[in-house]
C-alpha cells in the first residue's frame, strides 16, 4: 500500500558476493565441517554494580573460542576491507570526509536553533514533539504513549538509543511486549543478549549459535543451520506479531531541520513495517541525529552504507514525514548526557557518530576480542570515548582496550579524532584516580624510571640479561600479564644506546 507521507528509495539487494543473501552481515552464516565439534558461544563481560567492567577477561573467554573469534575477525575484516573497496572507488571520498565532519560540527555549534527549527516543522506536518532529558524520562514517554492507546504489544526497528535507555527492560515490567524486528536484534533478543555491534548486532555468533536459539525459542529445526531456513523461520514467527501489534517504533539515523523529516535507513524494511502497519508510530531519536538541509543529507546517505558494511547504499532509504491517514506519530528527542558531552573541550566531536561501526570494523582490539566483552551498550573504538560520559567508574577499564594504532580515526566517516580521545579519556581517568591502584603505581615507577636516563639504560641492560638466562617459568607467571596471550619478545645482544655509541663514538 502506498502512503503519501514517505517516500522511500529502493535499490536491489546487492548480489555481487552469494554470501550477502546468505545474511553473512548479521552473523548467521560461518561455514563449518560437518565433522566439527559445537563450540559454546562465549558470553559477555559479568556486571557487578559499579564496579568496573572487566574487559580484558571477558576477552580471554572469547579468544579462548577459536572458532567464533576467527569467525568473528574475519567477518569484521570482510567489511572493512568492502569499505576501501567503496573509498578507492570514489576520488572523492576524503572530500566526502571532509564535507561530513564540518556539517556535523557547523550542526553541534548551533544545536539549539536546528532543534527548534526541526521541532517546529515536524510540527508543522503533524508530528508530536516530545523531550526527554534522560533515559528514565523516555522511557516513561513511550510508556505513557502505548498506556492512553492500550497497546500491550511493541514492534521494534533496529535503535542503539533504546538499548542505552534500557526500554525493553522498562516496558516488560510495565507488561508491554517489545518484539525486535531486525534480523540481528531478534536473535539477540531470543537469546536474551545485548546487541554486539551497532550495525551488525549478532556478528559474533555462529549459525550453529543461532540454529540453536532458535530451536529453543520459536521452534525451529535444531539441527538446520542454513542461514535462508533461519532467517524464514524467523519470519515466520514474527510476522503475525507485526500484524497484531498496537504500535510501532523505529530509531533514526538522521533528522533533517528544514522539513522536520525522520529518515531511517535499513536493509531489511523492517522500519517501515513498524512505521506503517500500526497506528502509533514512536520515533526515538538522539538530540546529535540533527542536519540542516536534505542538501546536506545527501552526503550521509552516500558514506553510511559504504562506511558500515562497503556497499553502495542501504536497501532502504525512508524519510517520513508525519502520520499516516488516521494515525499518529510521535518524535521523542533524547539528551541522556549529550548536552554534557557538548560542553566537554576533549570529547564533544564524539557527538559527530553516525553509528557506521567502521572503527569497530577495523579495531584489531575489538575484533579479537567481541563487542559483548565491553559490557557496554557501544563498544569497540567509539564506545571507548562515549561509555565514560556515562559512568566514568564502570567503564574505567574501556579506554585501555586498545593499541592506539590510529586505524579507527583514519575510516571514521566524520573524521572524529578517536585514538587521541582515547587516550585523552586516559588522562582523564588517572587524575579522577579511576584506574586500580596497581596500574597508578606501576605507571608512577615507570614515570621515575624514564625521567632518569642512566637509571633507564642501566635497567633495561639488567633485563635483557634475564631475559636471556631465566628459566620460563621465571618469566612466565602471573605479575607477567603481557605473557598470557604473547612471547617475550628475544632480547638484543646490545641497546641501541651501546650501538650508538660503539659505531658512532658518542658523536651526533
Amino acid at each position: 500500500m502506498r502512503r503519501a507521507r514517505q517516500r522511500r528509495y529502493q535499490v536491489h539487494p546487492y548480489r555481487a558476493d552469494p554470501q550477502w543473501s546468505r545474511g553473512m552481515t548479521k552473523g548467521t552464516e560461518g561455514d563449518r565441517p560437518d565433522h566439527a565439534k559445537p563450540e559454546l558461544q562465549p558470553r559477555g563481560a559479568r556486571h557487578k554494580g559499579n564496579r568496573p567492567i572487566n574487559q580484558a577477561e571477558a576477552a580471554e573467554r572469547f579468544l579462548a573460542a577459536p572458532r567464533h573469534q576467527q569467525q568473528h575477525d574475519t567477518r569484521l575484516w570482510t567489511l572493512r576491507q568492502r569499505r576501501d573497496d567503496q573509498m578507492w572507488a570514489m576520488p572523492e571520498w576524503e572530500e566526502m570526509r571532509s564535507l561530513a565532519s564540518a556539517i556535523k560540527e557547523h550542526t553541534l555549534s548551533h544545536l539549539d536553533a536546528y532543534l527548534e527549527m526541526f521541532e517546529a516543522n515536524a510540527k508543522a506536518n503533524g508530528v508530536v514533539v516530545h523531550w526527554a532529558k534522560d533515559a528514565a524520562e523516555h522511557n516513561a514517554i513511550v510508556l505513557d504513549l502505548l498506556q492512553r492507546r492500550g497497546a500491550k504489544t511493541l514492534i521494534k526497528s533496529k535503535s542503539m538509543l533504546t538499548e542505552e535507555c534500557g526500554l525493553r527492560a522498562d516496558l516488560a515490567k510495565a507488561g508491554v511486549e517489545v518484539v525486535e524486528t531486525d534480523l540481528g536484534e531478534r536473535i539477540q533478543q531470543l537469546d536474551d543478549e545485548d546487541p554486539s555491534h551497532v550495525v551488525v548486532p549478532a556478528v559474533h555468533k555462529l549459525r550453529t549459535d543461532v540454529a540453536k536459539v532458535f530451536a529453543a525459542t520459536i521452534g525451529s529445526d535444531p539441527e538446520n543451520d542454513d542461514p535462508p531456513y533461519l532467517a524464514g523461520a524467523q519470519r515466520d514467527a514474527t510476522r503475525p506479531l507485526i500484524l497484531n501489534a498496537g504500535a510501532g517504533m523505529t530509531g533514526a539515523n538522521f533528522l533533517v531541520a528544514e522539513t522536520g523529516a525522520v529518515v531511517v535507513c535499513t536493509n531489511e524494511g523492517n522500519a517501515d513495517l513498524c512505521a506503517n502497519i500500526p497506528n502509533l508510530h514512536i520515533v526515538s531519536v538522539g538530540i546529535e541525529k540533527l542536519v540542516p538541509r536534505t542538501e546536506d543529507l545527501a552526503i550521509f546517505v552516500r558514506m553510511l552504507s559504504r562506511s558500515a558494511l562497503g556497499s553502495p547504499i542501504t536497501q532502504y532509504t525512508s524519510h517520513f514525514r508525519g502520520p499516516r491517514k488516521g494515525g499518529e506519530m510521535h518524535v521523542v528527542l533524547v539528551d541522556n548526557g549529550r548536552s554534557e558531552r557538548l560542553g566537554m573541550e576533549e570529547f564533544w566531536t564524539s557527538l559527530k557518530c553516525i553509528r557506521c561501526g567502521a572503527c569497530m570494523n577495523t579495531c584489531p582490539v575489538y575484533r579479537r576480542s567481541g563487542g559483548l566483552s565491553y559490557g557496554a551498550t557501544y563498544s569497540g573504538p567509539i564506545g571507548l570515548i562515549i561509555d565514560p560520559t556515562f559512568n566514568a567508574r564502570k567503564y574505567s577499564n574501556l579506554p585501555f582496550a586498545s593499541t592506539l594504532n590510529g586505524s579507527c580515526t583514519n575510516v571514521c566517516p566524520v573524521k572524529i579524532n578517536i585514538h587521541e580521545q582515547i587516550y585523552a579519556w586516559r588522562k582523564v581517568l588517572v587524575r579522577q584516580h579511576e584506574t586500580p591502584f596497581v596500574k597508578r603505581a606501576a605507571m608512577k615507577a615507570a614515570g621515575a624510571l624514564f625521567s632518569r636516563p642512566a637509571i633507564y639504560r642501566a635497567a633495561i641492560e639488567r633485563t635483557n640479561d634475564a631475559l636471556a638466562s631465566l628459566p620460563r617459568f621465571v618469566i612466565y607467571n602471573g605479575l607477567n600479564a603481557w605473557g598470557k596471550g604473547r612471547e617475550m619478545p628475544h632480547p638484543p645482544a646490545e641497546t641501541f644506546h651501546q650501538w650508538y655509541f660503539r659505531n658512532r663514538g658518542g658523536r651526533p
